[in-house]
């Protein structure tokens, strides 16, 4: 009788040894298992981001059509009316709103993964806790550079370009990750203070509001007085006119700071009920 017990096991060490055994497991509260978590599920969010029309539509094509729209039909009257292309205040301002309708759009998704029991799952496996959060912002952060990138690029085919330098314009492209890291934290808080109250839908009416009074729509001169100081120190203005400082050239310092400030205050007001209302969602499915 032959006997195979030594090739048997000669094949499963070889099997064992075609595969990298780990040397070292992370507790789930280490820092290490935060990093790899976090990385795992930015790439989940944003394989999931986009492979999903609706969140493409509301991130790329509807800004991109809306630039093209606002250029076409309003931008030769105003470049006319103040002497300086239009198209340096609207690639700013559309590519802001493709950071805030993105931001929308993934917290739509958010409250869709509460309802269908996923962030409760997820709650479950042995992951750092903190990897839900940081992951939505990274992915978030990705997504706004993409989209300022591919929404500039269509700019350059209207007459926009980088008179300031290669070091400006690049300090362009992250000003709007800037405005949208505390954006997203209010999109996150609200999505999951709340399984029925439509809240981030009603926060994109308002960001819609907000592109029509803002300094890249027109100059902040051409609206009425009492509007002015609302209009030239909301967070889309300042942003808008960190940006157009950057790209076509004028004051940069002050409304890059509003800008920071904006983003950070809302990170402190937002940045707890965010992590609260994120725990309780993932604790307690729809």
């Amino acid at each position: 009788m032959t006997d195979l017990s030594v090739p048997e096991r000669l094949d499963e060490n070889l099997a064992i040894s075609e595969f990298p055994v780990p040397t070292e497991v992370y507790p789930e509260t280490s820092r290490q298992a935060l990093f790899t978590h976090t990385t795992v599920q930015t790439y989940r969010l944003l394989l999931r981001e986009f492979h999903d029309p609706f969140t493409v539509l509301q991130a790329i094509v509807y800004p991109a059509l809306m630039l093209v729209m606002f250029w076409a039909v309003l931008g030769i009257s105003v470049t006319k009316a103040t002497g300086i292309n239009s198209v340096y205040g609207y690639v700013p301002m559309i590519s802001l709103v493709g950071a805030m309708f993105g931001s929308i759009a993934s917290g739509m998704g958010l409250k869709e993964e509460w309802r269908k029991g996923l962030l409760a799952r997820f709650w479950i496996l042995p992951m750092h806790r903190a990897a839900g959060i940081t992951s939505r912002l990274l992915a978030e952060s990705v997504r706004i550079l993409i989209t300022t990138v591919l929404l500039v690029g269509v700019g350059f085919l209207l007459g926009f370009r980088f008179t300031q330098g290669p070091l400006a314009g690049l300090g362009m492209l992250l000003v709007p990750l800037l405005m949208g890291v505390g954006f997203a934290t209010l999109v996150t808080a609200l999505a999951v203070s709340s399984a029925k109250l439509p809240l981030v839908e009603l926060l994109s009416l308002v960001c819609t509001l907000l592109m029509f009074f803002n300094s890249g729509f027109v100059p902040t001169m051409a609206y009425p007085v009492w509007l002015q100081g609302f209009v030239e120190n909301q967070p889309m203005s300042t942003a808008i006119d960190a940006m157009r400082g950057l790209s076509l050239g004028g004051p940069v310092a002050v409304p890059l700071i509003k800008t920071a400030l904006w983003s950070l205050a809302a990170i402190v007001i937002f940045g707890w009920p965010a992590i609260k209302g994120y725990k309780r969602a993932a604790g307690n499915p729809i």
